[in-house]
């Protein structure tokens, strides 16, 4: 697990904690590295957890199945991001996504009562790691007001001039990958993948963007 200070170093619920102060709280906050392979689930729909999750090798995809099979990807979670926050607290209830691995990947979980009560010494790297996962919660809710923004545009052109938009700031350029499949952006979106490959290319030829797989330029 140790392996792994360097990306926990650059999470947002380390951060400004040492690599001797972190190696020190994964024994305290009783730290687990748990692998899985692509296609397995981290967790299921219906499951009740008490750990908060730092994803330190792979990506994850949270995503949503209806009655009738059709799929919802809620969220995408990178290396170096955590999750399972929202639903550690007494009454949150079961979860409501299933968390599947889109790659190979690698999962830190952490006691959440661990994190919560600061040791006897109440030393300083530990009240720090609360202070911080209150600024990461605070950050997920963002991004979620950041996704109902794409998701309320009511056109198919509209929610994709969005989503790009926002990740061509996000990456600070006009060329950049997003990190999902044709399918996945539509799932992400809620659209029909045909309809919106179907814009993509009148896009195109309009001049407004290019694409070649998962990357694109913003003209």
């Amino acid at each position: 697990m140790k392996n792994y200070i360097e990306i926990l170093k650059r999470t947002q619920l380390f951060s400004g904690v040492s690599d001797t102060e972190i190696s020190a709280m994964l024994n305290c906050l009783q730290a687990k590295l748990l692998t899985f392979q692509k296609g397995d689930y981290v967790f299921r729909e219906g499951e009740r957890i008490d750990n908060i999750t730092v994803l330190v090798k792979g990506k994850l995809l949270v995503q949503h199945d209806d009655f009738w099979g059709n799929r919802n990807i809620v969220n995408v979670i990178r290396v170096g991001e955590m999750f399972g926050e929202a639903y550690v607290a007494p009454e949150s209830g079961s979860l409501l996504n299933d968390v599947i691995a889109e790659e190979d990947s690698a999962v830190i979980f952490f006691d959440v009562r661990r994190i919560l009560t600061v040791c006897s010494t109440a030393c300083r790297f530990h009240s720090m790691v609360i202070q911080n996962l209150f600024f990461a919660i605070s950050e997920k809710n963002r991004k979620l007001v950041q996704k109902i923004g794409h998701m309320s545009k009511r056109s198919t052109r509209a929610k994709l001039l969005s989503y790009l938009s926002e990740e061509a700031k996000r990456q600070n350029s006009s060329h950049f990958t997003i990190p999902f499949t044709r399918q996945q952006l539509a799932d992400f979106l809620c659209v029909d993948r045909s309809a919106m490959s179907n814009e993509l290319c009148k896009m195109r030829d309009e001049g407004l963007l290019q694409f070649d797989k998962n990357q694109f330029t913003l003209r």
